[in-house]
């Protein structure tokens, strides 16, 4: 936080850094959220924090509420993502609806006992105990989906519900009435019609930006056994931004963007789970992305949209048909975006075969491990996270690596 440091020096120090720390990443899970928490929200929020009492969690809960929050739809996304992240031993609940008041909070410092000196109670600890709320949603945001135990899964599972995931902006052929951009000749002369011939106010128009689709292609064969979950329960995020088709790769092609369209998210997935036939098989990305292509990319599903493919590249087939497949995706997409959760591993080197392959057609390299990895994949994919210059490999063509 923005103030000086608590007392207890070096220790005081320490614990008012884990706490910026893990004030800074609920912004971040805002963010991904698709909150617009920027940089001068973000310090805001942390003023405000300062200002009040860190240790206590309404006051938390305020100080965020106002400064990182720019319009109503951003009050339902703050409520799940402040329940999911500092709530971690909280069971899964409905957020309340905008008109409600906020949820019941608990102070973090202990309430002070009775016949106690009035106003001993409000003074503000001597940490910021903040830190030790969220210190474990923090902990979690980069921890190795394979390695998390059922309590941490159920947390991950409540944050993976407050993601949003809309792609790049694009101008449509739309336009709509706007104080500046081009004269609107139609509108223009109606106005001069209605004040009989006499010189009006010129009418104008811009173009209207849209999200562009996002296709996910979700590997679930056998190597991604302990990923599938999580990145289905992302995928189920992202389909409610009405612009998200969402496939399952294995042995077998399977749409599931219907099955994901459930609200609740343990619905969701139970019903992909009776819908694909291929859980942990074998993997044939070649001939499934070519079967993708002919049936719906060519059509126009791939054409323009940002698609994202989250696998470890393990390839069965012939690695020539994947570099194949994915030079005709990106020439029909807009982006092509891999996301494989053995990237953040040390040493790793994409050698497999259809890794290898198919690095040459894709725009951004990025991990898919944990939920930072996933937060770093919504921001690339949204057009707000370019990453940094491409990594030429041996196909030619760079990729961005992160």
């Amino acid at each position: 936080m923005s103030g000086a440091a608590a007392p207890g020096g070096a220790a005081g120090a320490g614990e008012r850094l884990r706490a910026d720390a893990a004030l800074l990443g609920f912004a971040r899970a805002l963010r991904a959220a698709g909150v617009d928490a920027g940089a001068e929200r973000t310090q805001a929020f942390l003023r405000a924090v300062d200002a009040l009492r860190p240790g206590v969690r309404s006051d938390v809960y305020w100080a965020g509420r106002l400064t990182l929050c720019g319009d109503r739809d951003d009050l339902d996304r703050y409520e799940r993502v402040f329940a999911a992240y500092f709530d971690a031993a909280a069971p899964p609940r409905r957020p309340p609806r905008r008109s409600a008041p906020p949820p019941r909070l608990r102070p973090l410092v202990r309430e002070a006992p009775a016949g106690s000196r009035p106003g001993e109670g409000d003074r503000e600890p001597q940490g910021p105990p903040v830190a030790s709320l969220a210190s474990s949603a923090e902990v979690l945001r980069h921890r190795d989906v394979a390695t998390l135990d059922a309590a941490e899964r159920a947390q991950l599972d409540r944050l993976l519900a407050a993601f949003s995931l809309r792609g790049r902006s694009r101008r449509s052929a739309r336009r709509r009435p706007a104080r500046r951009g081009a004269v609107d000749p139609h509108r223009t002369v109606r106005e001069m019609l209605r004040h009989g011939g006499e010189p009006a106010l010129l009418r104008r128009h811009a173009r209207v930006d849209r999200p562009r689709r996002v296709v996910l292609l979700v590997d679930v064969s056998g190597s991604m056994g302990p990923y599938a979950d999580a990145l289905l329960r992302f995928a189920h995020a992202a389909v409610r931004g009405r612009r998200t088709e969402v496939f399952t790769i294995g042995t077998r092609l399977t749409r599931v963007t219907r099955e994901l369209s459930h609200r609740d998210p343990d619905l969701a997935m139970a019903a992909v789970a009776e819908a694909v036939p291929d859980w942990r098989g074998g993997t044939r990305l070649g001939e499934l992305l070519r079967a993708f292509l002919d049936r719906f990319g060519q059509r126009g599903m791939a054409r323009g949209a940002v698609v994202v493919l989250l696998s470890d590249g393990w390839e069965r087939g012939d690695p020539a048909l994947l570099a194949e497949q994915m030079r005709r995706l990106h020439r029909l997409a807009h982006r092509v975006v891999w996301a494989n959760p053995l990237k953040a591993r040390p040493g790793y080197a994409p050698l497999a075969a259809g890794m290898a392959a198919a690095l040459p057609s894709v725009d951004a390299f990025v991990a898919g491990h944990s939920l930072a990895a996933l937060e770093r994949l919504a921001a690339v994919v949204r057009g707000a996270d370019a990453g940094p210059a491409p990594v030429r490999t041996a196909g030619g063509k760079g990729a961005e690596c992160a």
